[in-house]
């Protein structure tokens, strides 16, 4: 989240090859940002560390760097998730309490509020209240034995809380769960039908899915797409209730403008649904920090990644106006739908993590949207049927050669290449096909959607062959 100027230096810093670079490094991006190193301003830094043995040392090596700049203080807040981490930098800004006690306090306490509102009609409905985390060994699997203990109404069995020895991330966690599509280690065949979570190691990310059989370890995934869209249905329907007909003296405020954000590897029937809710839907390229930014600009901004990484951001102008109406509201009508919209919405904005995603905050508003409507995980899955996809990565000789536009959908070079593309996309009933170059490796990513499973791998595959033609290792021979 740090912000995009400081990319470069911080690569820099990253790749000095001498104490001696590194410091006329700090010294040159000092004096060319005017940065004031004599002790006057202040500036203090939260530090957290997850559970594996290797935090202690990078904490101190942290502090010493921190304690090398007059009027840097370190404050060490112990074990964290990297949300509650990025949570309590957010409060310690605001002037709020930033400590672990007052993170669990509000996510618990909006928590029931949200369960105090669900309507009397699906209160009566027996819905089963119970949902089976896999911790993914990490951190995230200790927080949430602490959390559950807080909560009324909502039984959390914990599985892989990295106390039995197992080890991070290894056949565990949302990345093994979504990628591979199977259920993780510690979920068996006698699991059939019980809602099942999964957060990542460092508890920023969270999928949902079911084991719908008892003779493979297939699972049926809810990734972050439909996560997204069970946020974005319930959103706009405490929206439409707050400002149901009878209410034409409202200012502009009370319609709130609602994005939802997603990038290209959101599956296709996700966007399809969320526009037939009348959703304004817009592409960033892939990142959190384009989803962040782009989200920052609605009063309202759903973002979320496939691999359940997201959040929900509320302006701060909006939100003034939502406490506003609501104590109008509590004047005027106290008890009334409308006012109760006001309350769920404010409810959520102090449920979710503001600050980034967070699978403990967000597991808790699942759950609660989900009692709310009454809804089974099956239910859920039954929004929209993803379309079928394929990613591929081809080996290149330099992926800088690709270069992309459109939230990068559309390549604009080398030339020639995105005619190709669509030529053989076109070829697909319900075919989507882009390409894009790794961040991090000389390879170009493929991804592919088409209206079977056998259609999306075999666009992946002819659209591999055509990047390899135009960009493997035999076109730099020619």
């Amino acid at each position: 989240m740090l912000t995009q100027e400081w990319e470069p230096f911080a690569d820099q810093l990253a790749n000095a090859q001498t104490p001696e670079a590194f410091l006329s490094l700090i010294t040159e991006f000092v004096e060319k940002e005017k940065i004031p190193l004599d002790g006057v301003q202040s500036a203090e830094i939260l530090l957290g560390r997850d559970t594996r043995p290797s935090g202690e040392s990078l904490l101190e090596a942290a502090k010493q760097g921190i304690s090398s700049i007059l009027g840097a203080i370190a404050l060490d807040l112990g074990i964290l998730t990297t949300p509650q981490l990025h949570w309590m930098v957010r409060a310690r800004n605001k002037g709020m309490k930033a400590t672990e006690p007052a993170y669990f306090e509000q996510i618990s306490n909006s928590f029931r509020c949200l369960v105090d509102l669900i309507p009397n009609e699906t209160k009566s409905s027996k819905m089963d209240n119970t949902v089976v985390v896999d911790g993914a060994d990490g951190v995230g699997g200790e927080k949430l034995e602490v959390l559950k203990t807080m909560l009324t109404s909502l039984v959390i069995e914990v599985r892989n809380t990295g106390k039995g020895g197992g080890i991070l991330n290894d056949g565990v966690g949302a990345d093994y769960v979504q990628k591979e599509k199977v259920v993780p280690r510690g979920f068996c065949s006698n699991d059939v039908g019980l809602r099942c979570a999964s957060l990542d190691g460092d508890a920023d990310r969270l999928v949902y899915f079911s084991v719908p059989t008892n003779s493979s370890r297939k699972i049926d995934l809810i990734d972050g797409d439909k996560i997204l869209s069970l946020f974005a249905l319930f959103i706009k329907e405490q929206l439409s209730i707050l400002t149901k007909k009878g209410t034409e003296n409202l200012n502009n405020n009370s319609h709130a403008r609602l994005g939802v954000i997603q990038t290209a590897y959101a599956n296709g029937a996700s966007t399809d649904y969320l526009k037939q809710l009348g959703l304004e839907v817009i592409f960033t390229p892939t990142g959190v920090k384009h989803l962040h930014e782009k989200a920052a600009q609605f009063d309202i901004g759903i973002y979320f990644e496939a691999n359940g990484h997201g959040t929900i951001l509320f302006s701060e102008s909006w939100l003034s106006w939502l406490e506003a109406r609501n104590n109008e509201l509590g004047f005027a009508s106290e008890g009334s739908e409308q006012q109760k919209a006001a309350l769920r919405l404010l409810s959520v904005s102090k449920l979710i993590n503001q600050a980034v995603g967070d699978a403990l905050s967000c597991l808790l508003l699942v759950e609660v949207v989900l009692q709310h409507k009454g809804w089974s995980i099956h239910k859920w899955n039954e929004l929209y049927q993803d379309l079928p996809s394929r990613q591929l990565k081809v080996k290149v000789v330099d992926r800088t050669a690709v270069a992309t536009t459109n939230a990068e959908t559309v390549a604009i070079s080398p030339p020639g290449i995105q005619e190709a593309i669509d030529a053989e996309t076109a070829k697909y009933p319900r075919g989507r096909c882009f390409i894009r170059p790794s961040g991090t490796e000389d390879v170009i990513r493929v991804y592919a959607e088409a209206s079977t499973q056998e259609a999306a791998d075999s666009l992946a595959g002819s659209v591999a062959k055509i990047v390899d033609r135009f960009l493997g290792f035999s076109s730099s021979q020619r």
